[in-house]
């Protein structure tokens, strides 16, 4: 849970989530070419992809003397899979909310 928290702070930034949706669409990528696609400069696509990288998030792989950043699918697997649990957490909490407040309904009609 704790690995989850750092990766949801770090999914808490505009820039960060453009990177993930980069990657996630074109694939692996070197800073140079996600500069291209945002409105920051390439220290801080840099800074951002090493907090991402501490989080679990990225992987960079030199590529020669280029290092290409990827996603770590496995970690935003699970990352999804705890929001799933979470969601269905907050349905089932939902469920039982409506039916407490159908049931006080019909016990002041009965009244």
């Amino acid at each position: 849970m704790k690995g989850n928290a750092q990766l949801f702070a770090a999914l808490g930034d505009g820039t960060r989530l453009t990177l993930v949706a980069l990657l996630s669409k074109r694939g692996p990528l070197s800073v140079a070419r996600l500069t291209e696609h945002t409105h920051v400069t390439r220290q801080a696509v840099s800074k951002h992809l090493r907090v991402m990288e501490r989080a679990g998030m990225v992987r960079g792989t030199l590529r020669g003397r280029t290092r290409v950043w990827s996603l770590e699918a496995a970690r935003l697997e699970a990352a999804r899979r705890q929001i799933d649990l979470i969601s269905q957490e907050w349905d089932s909490a939902l469920s039982r909310l409506q039916r407490h407040v159908e049931q006080g309904r019909s016990a002041s009609h009965r009244s």
